[in-house]
């Protein structure tokens, strides 16, 4: 019965021991949006953050041309839950990413418009949202979408 007592109480120490880390809370948003050029290899890097990635296969998303990334510029945000907001000028939609092993997986496809693309997109930190004004409107952004009934 002792042996049972000494091994019970053993595990009790070992179990908490292997528990994960987890330091919290914690807050990834950015202040502001980063603009950043796209290079002639499809790739935008944000010096502040050390953060970089290959641009092309957003780019022929969003406008179905392989060359689209060309001379053209990302607007680029991140909110406090550590999600990033990516779109550029004449895109109908925000595509919203978090990062997976290596890599940024696209979260979410946000369909702004279906009619015309957005002209000088601009995101802005307004936690707990990001608000994205375009074409002389405003809306507020989560991961998850457009808060409703917040089209301005």
């Amino acid at each position: 019965m002792n042996q049972i007592k000494y091994i019970l109480l053993l595990l009790l120490f070992i179990f908490p021991a292997c528990s994960t880390l987890i330091l919290k809370p914690a807050n990834f948003a950015w202040p502001v949006e980063s603009v950043l050029k796209v290079d002639d290899n499809g790739f935008v890097k944000e010096q502040r953050f050390s953060f970089s990635f290959n641009a092309k296969d957003l780019f022929y998303q969003e406008t179905g041309d392989s060359l689209g990334y060309r001379n053209k510029e990302l607007h680029l945000i991140r909110d406090s839950k550590g999600f990033y907001f990516l779109t550029a000028n004449n895109f109908k939609n925000i595509y919203v990413f978090n990062d997976d092993d290596g890599s940024l997986k696209l979260n979410n496809k946000i369909e702004i418009s279906d009619t015309i693309g957005m002209k000088n997109p601009a995101f802005n930190q307004r936690a707990p949202y990001i608000e994205l004004l375009y074409n002389n409107n405003s809306v507020n952004l989560t991961n998850e979408g457009i808060i409703e009934g917040d089209k301005k």
